[in-house]
C-alpha cells in the first residue's frame, strides 16, 4: 500500500463515487498521478489579506491573488518508504506559474489524515474524512505551525477552518477548498475540475 487514503478511509473508500476511487485508491507502484484542469477561482477578493498571503507564497502554501478560469496541473507522487502522497499543483496565473506543494499522510489508527503544506512543511492541518452522496468531504480538526524544530498548535478559537470537497460529475473530478477564520469568514479558496490519469513513469508529461 503506497497511498494514505485507503488506510484512512477504510470502508468509506467504497462509498465514494467510482470515478473518485481511482484517485483515492492505492497508487500503483512506480506511478505518478497526473491531473489537468481549470480552477474556476483561486485566492481571495479581500485585497487587504494579500500582504499576509505573500508571506507564504514562496513556501507554496497560498498565493496573493483573485483570478478566475485558471489552468492548472497536479502531480501526485507516492513516497515508497511510507504511506505519504506528495502533491505539486502548478497554477498558471496571469503573473506566471505558481506552485503549491503539500504532503498528506495517514497517521495512527482510525481515519486521521495529516496534511503538511509548504516546501518546509510550515503548516500542518489535521483532517477528518466523511463521504456524502459519493463525494469525499474533509474538515479540519486541528491546525499547527512549525517554527524551526517546534510545532505549535493554533488554539481552536482562532484556528482557520479548512474544508475540502471532492466529487465526480460529467466525467471530471471536481474539487473545492475553502478556508475560513472565526468572525472574519472566508479568507481563501480555490475550486475547479480536472481529468486524472496514472502515468507509468515518474517523469512529467
Amino acid at each position: 500500500m503506497t497511498s494514505p487514503w485507503p488506510a484512512a478511509l477504510g470502508p468509506l473508500l467504497y462509498e465514494l463515487d467510482p470515478g473518485l476511487q481511482a484517485y483515492f485508491g492505492d497508487l500503483p507502484a512506480g506511478t505518478t498521478g497526473l491531473g489537468r484542469g481549470t480552477f474556476d477561482v483561486v485566492g481571495t477578493p479581500r485585497r487587504w489579506l494579500w500582504p499576509f498571503l505573500r508571506l507564504v507564497a514562496n513556501e507554496g502554501i497560498a498565493v496573493a491573488t483573485w483570478q478566475k478560469n485558471v489552468p492548472f496541473t497536479v502531480y501526485n507522487r507516492p513516497d515508497p518508504r511510507r504511506r505519504v502522497v506528495r502533491a505539486e499543483r502548478q497554477i498558471a496565473l496571469m503573473t506566471g506559474t505558481w506552485t503549491m506543494v503539500d504532503a498528506i499522510a495517514a497517521v495512527g489508527p482510525g481515519t486521521t489524515l495529516v496534511d503538511d503544506l509548504g516546501r518546509h512543511r510550515r503548516l500542518r492541518v489535521v483532517l477528518e474524512p466523511t463521504v456524502v452522496d459519493g463525494a469525499l468531504v474533509l474538515r479540519s480538526t486541528a491546525v499547527g505551525i512549525r517554527f524551526g524544530l517546534i510545532r505549535v498548535r493554533v488554539p481552536n478559537a482562532v484556528a482557520p477552518r479548512v474544508k475540502l470537497t471532492e466529487r465526480f460529475a460529467a466525467g471530471r473530478q471536481h474539487v473545492s477548498v475553502t478556508i475560513d477564520l472565526p468572525v472574519i469568514g472566508r479568507i481563501y479558496e480555490y475550486s475547479g475540475s480536472f481529468e486524472y490519469v496514472h502515468l507509468r513513469s515518474s517523469r512529467r508529461a
